[in-house]
């Protein structure tokens, strides 16, 4: 390390006399800090050389070889969350195009010690190496003044370096701009850009990149990072405290790194600051008691975990993050079903011993039935105009599935249940319920329909008949009117007499005899001022559908399986495919298509 840094480290809390140690990733400093200034965590432990990328190991090495062979692209694609260190990879990898010293005049991965030109470009203040924010600078216009700068020579350094931010916001025009001079540029011209929205950038810019993806930071290694910056800065940070940052930060360096300088100032006096504090910071819940949370969801004790979840949210626990750490001990809970003592959990051994009792009580398919449910409980929580209500509805929704039988259990004891069912043969159909005064209803009425007489008009003899008639015409606000508001009292040759049913236009009458006509050539009297008609199309199939229903909801196999789930409905009925038939079987008079009906 050179003398710059320890006076950095000085100025970041360690005394200027004090040995600061060997070298740590991600340790180096950027610049000193101002005299008298604070310089935020997130600048000041900048990466300054390639190995202190924490977790991009792959790019590092890639970029390694690559140099090592002589194989340097003109144009790289960076791209990551962010926060994930894009914008210092770019500087690093310009640092690396134009290093230079007394010794070394070549491009270089190795960039210790700093060469003439790594503190300017550090600093974004070299002349040779060009910074641009595409989310500001969108324009054909821009790019135009890259290109313009493009055909002159460097000034100082070895390559012309531009470095474009967010690339993705560019214009098409300003991607058209720049594709001929990205194709062939100058040799002494090099490209990078950066995004975090890669699918936004053309193919035919990404094809004449060398794409290099910045993966988000694993949170042990992130943790790790952490202590490490608190032993320099001598703060105190609890580890579950650190962990929970790295949760929190989602693999994002600079955001772990913001979190923690807020972290650090939580400390009152000379102590270390707690994990509770840390989580209170966040706006987090203790993992624990979300643990306990679970364990009583899982195990129907439905008092204490609503108790429970309320008084993590009194605390200050964010609805949203209770569901996704309820989320997580399910998915770890699920890995330990699948993979054992191979799952790999970034947890504590309290925590691991308690979520593999969870899962050994429970099938693979039951946790991820759990997993769904709760997944779609965080859904409901982002939208409900009242979080905490919707965290409770998903942990009772946990509850009454966790309450159920697995599915493959489900599945065997419906199949035993209907076994039984077809070898005792079908329960005879009860007697329908008593009316009034303890007498049956009376049956609803449908008035036979009269035969036509020979040599009389041609027509319908049955409703059934009109319907298929108007049917076959496809007039279909006819049928509609008459299937819902005809109540048959009498089919004869060449009249119709009925009864209208509430609501029927006062037109039905006079549009089904002109329908006859039309379609028979024959004059009909159809008669609408009848009383105490049949029931409509409409009224009998309802009454058939509840009548086969009520027969189907006494079959033992479906009693069986309405047991085994409680609150489930039936709400559809399909009869099995019926066997195949030969030619004659198919003009067989009276053969009919299954039927199909359905129930909520």
């Amino acid at each position: 390390m050179t003398d710059e840094v320890f006076e950095d480290e000085a100025a970041g809390g360690i005394d200027a006399g004090e040995d600061p140690g060997p070298a740590l990733p991600g340790m180096e400093t950027a610049a000193p800090a101002d005299a008298g200034g604070y310089q935020v965590l997130a600048r000041k432990y900048r990466p300054q050389t390639f190995p202190d990328l924490i977790g991009q190991e792959p790019m590092v090495r890639t970029l390694t070889n690559a140099f090592a062979a002589g194989r340097i692209a003109h144009a790289y694609m960076l791209t990551g969350v962010r926060g994930i260190g894009k914008t210092t990879t770019a500087r690093l990898i310009a640092r690396a195009l134009n290093y230079e010293t007394d010794e070394v005049d070549a491009p270089s991965i190795n960039l210790d010690p700093p060469g003439r030109h790594c503190a300017a470009i550090a600093k974004s203040a070299h002349v040779d190496v060009m910074e641009m924010d595409a989310a500001s600078r969108t324009g054909v216009g821009d790019i135009r003044e890259i290109l313009d700068g493009v055909r002159y020579a460097p000034v100082s350094a070895r390559y012309k370096v531009y470095i474009i931010d967010e690339v993705h916001m560019l214009s098409t025009s300003a991607f058209n701009a720049l594709l001929k001079t990205l194709e062939e540029p100058p040799e002494h011209v090099k490209f990078i850009f950066a995004t975090t929205e890669i699918r936004k950038v053309p193919v035919t810019v990404l094809s004449r990149c060398q794409r290099f993806d910045l993966k988000r930071v694993d949170r042990t290694v992130l943790s790790d990072h952490l202590e490490r910056i608190c032993g320099r800065e001598s703060a105190m940070v609890e580890r579950d405290g650190l962990e929970a940052i790295a949760r929190a930060a989602e693999g994002s360096v600079r955001d772990a790194l913001s979190l923690l300088d807020q972290a650090i100032v939580q400390a009152e006096g000379e102590g270390a600051v707690t994990a509770a504090e840390v989580r209170e910071m966040l706006g987090l819940a203790d993992r624990s008691r979300v643990l306990d949370l679970l364990e009583a969801a899982l195990e129907g004790r439905a008092k204490d975990a609503l108790a429970e979840l309320r008084h993590q949210y009194d605390a200050g626990a964010d609805p949203q993050v209770l569901m996704r750490d309820l989320l997580d001990h399910l998915h770890s809970m699920s890995r330990i079903k699948a993979a054992g003592e191979d799952a790999d959990l970034a947890e504590a051994k309290e925590t691991i011993e308690r979520l593999t009792a969870l899962a050994d009580a429970r099938s693979l398919g039951a946790l991820s039935r759990l997993w769904k449910t709760a997944l779609t409980g965080l859904e409901d929580v982002r939208s409900a105009p009242d979080p905490v209500a919707a965290a409770e509805m998903a942990v009772i929704r946990i509850m009454a599935a966790s309450s159920l039988p697995p599915p493959e259990d489900a599945a065997r004891l419906i199949a035993a249940a209907k076994s039984g069912a077809e070898a005792g043969g079908a329960p005879a159909p009860s007697a329908p319920p008593a009316g009034p005064g303890g007498h049956a209803p009376e049956p609803q009425r449908s008035v036979a329909p009269e035969l036509v007489e020979p040599g009389a008009p041609a027509g319908p003899s049955s409703l059934d008949d009109l319907i298929a008639l108007i049917d076959e015409a496809r007039d279909i606000s006819l049928k509609f009117d008459v299937e819902r508001y005809l109540r048959p009292v009498s089919f004869r040759p060449g009249a119709v007499t009925f009864e209208p049913a509430e609501g029927a236009p006062s037109t039905l009458g006079g549009r089904i005899a002109a329908f006859l006509h039309e379609a028979t050539g024959a004059r009909w009297l159809v008669d609408g001022s009848a009383k105490r008609g049949g029931e409509t199309l409409n009224e009998r199939r309802k009454r058939e559908h509840e009548a086969r229903m009520a027969e189907i909801m006494r079959d033992p196999a479906l009693v069986k399986a309405l047991t085994l789930f409680p609150g489930a409905e039936l709400i559809g009925v399909e009869d099995a495919a019926a066997p195949a038939r030969n030619h004659e079987d198919e003009e067989a008079p009276g053969a009919q298509a299954p039927r199909q009906e359905t129930s909520r």
